[in-house]
């Protein structure tokens, strides 16, 4: 173990892991809390709220609109209990595919593992808790052997896997997923990862290299001369290749960060790059705490990404940003669409139809350019 003093400060992981477990969060479609967004949000963030899922269940998931969803997830959602709200999501196929930190997918694992991560408290001595091998992500405290073990996990996957070639991240995740049901049945009830893998929901990393899965990435390059990397080329291409195909596009966004733009670039890649004029999203629904007067992405309001291609003109009646904590906005988010008439859908299984799509993509782009007399060389 790297270097720890465990109980040389005088405290004992007990102390600080006495709180109680973490659980997934599963929402349930209560019909009370539909009833408090409906009648009871009804001006600020709370009207914001209320708006976001008025239009996310009653327009983005009505069938006749036929519209491909991203979600994109920043900060940390899954150590929080909040990847259960998003393995009901993925069941229900009310979300098509997702772009997340590394970090999340990571600390998913620790639950598929069937680790414990504890509630705890935000103004503990860190000194104390280095000592005594404790990690902590703001209130939420686990022991640092949960990152030895996860990250011994990740390392012998890589090599069970076989993978010696450059990757997209949906087909890592994706085989990660499926060793997870193999080696711990029932886990898909706790892990955003193998839920994926069940419901054929591609999982994306915008930047892979920055969470523990790239890190063991990275050391089996190094210690052991793989060829496996993640080609973040292929994820570009996959996403604009899901939006390419979409007859209607929407977002949900969950904090800001690299998830959100690697989502919103789709857009000005197919337009800008590849001469494809799709017009923009036409859903936008953000929750963050994030303000656009910083000039920060996580704050770019869906009228400044207008000017981008990346939201449809046209539809910006439909797009909407609560300021809200999204530990404490999506599942009430989730518990309203779950719960709405049209709180279930048929799972279209995109990453099953990844190699078609890109084609599609492939095909159209090269047709782009041969039209504006820009050929392909």
């Amino acid at each position: 173990m790297p270097y720890r003093a465990p109980g040389s400060s005088g405290h004992s992981q007990k102390q600080f892991l006495s709180g109680k477990p973490i659980t997934n969060y599963r929402p349930r479609g209560s019909a009370e809390v539909r009833h408090l967004i409906d009648e009871g949000f009804q001006a600020f963030n709370a009207g914001r709220l209320s708006e976001a899922c008025a239009i996310f269940a009653g327009k983005m998931l009505d069938p006749a609109n036929d519209t491909t969803i991203g979600l994109t997830v920043a900060g940390a959602m899954t150590p929080a209990g909040l990847g259960g709200c998003v393995i009901e999501m993925m069941d229900r196929g009310l979300v098509d595919f997702v772009i997340s930190t590394g970090a999340n997918l990571y600390h998913d694992l620790h639950y598929a593992l069937n680790f414990t991560l504890r509630r705890g408290s935000p103004f503990v001595d860190d000194r104390e808790l280095y000592e005594d091998g404790v990690i902590r992500i703001y209130d939420v405290l686990f022991p640092a052997t949960v990152l030895l073990e996860t990250d011994a996990y990740i390392r012998d996957f890589i090599v069970r896997s076989g993978l010696n070639e450059p990757v997209a991240t949906s087909e890592f995740h994706y085989r990660l997923g499926q060793d997870l049901l193999e080696r711990y049945p029932g886990c898909e009830e706790y892990s955003v990862v193998a839920r994926a893998a069940v419901a054929g929901v591609p999982l994306y990393t915008s930047s892979p290299g920055d969470s523990s899965i790239g890190m063991n990435i990275a050391y089996h390059e190094l210690m052991n001369g793989s060829r496996l990397m993640i080609d973040p080329n292929m994820d570009v291409n996959e996403v604009c290749a899901i939006v390419l195909a979409g007859k209607q596009n929407g977002c949900v966004i969950l904090g800001g960060g690299s998830p959100k733009n690697f989502y919103l670039q789709a857009q000005p890649t197919l337009w800008e790059v590849y001469g494809i004029p799709k017009g923009g999203n036409d859903y936008f629904i953000q929750i963050t705490t994030d303000q656009v007067v910083w000039g920060g992405l996580s704050g770019a309001t869906p009228s400044e990404a207008v000017s981008w291609g990346k939201v449809n003109p046209g539809v910006l009646p439909d797009t909407v940003v609560a300021y809200c904590d999204s530990t404490i906005a999506f599942p009430l988010f989730c518990e309203y669409a779950v719960g709405s008439p049209n709180g279930r859908r048929t799972r279209r299984e995109l990453v099953h139809r990844r190699k078609e799509l890109v084609a599609t993509l492939t095909k159209e782009a090269k047709a782009a350019r041969q039209k504006i007399g820009n050929p392909v060389i």
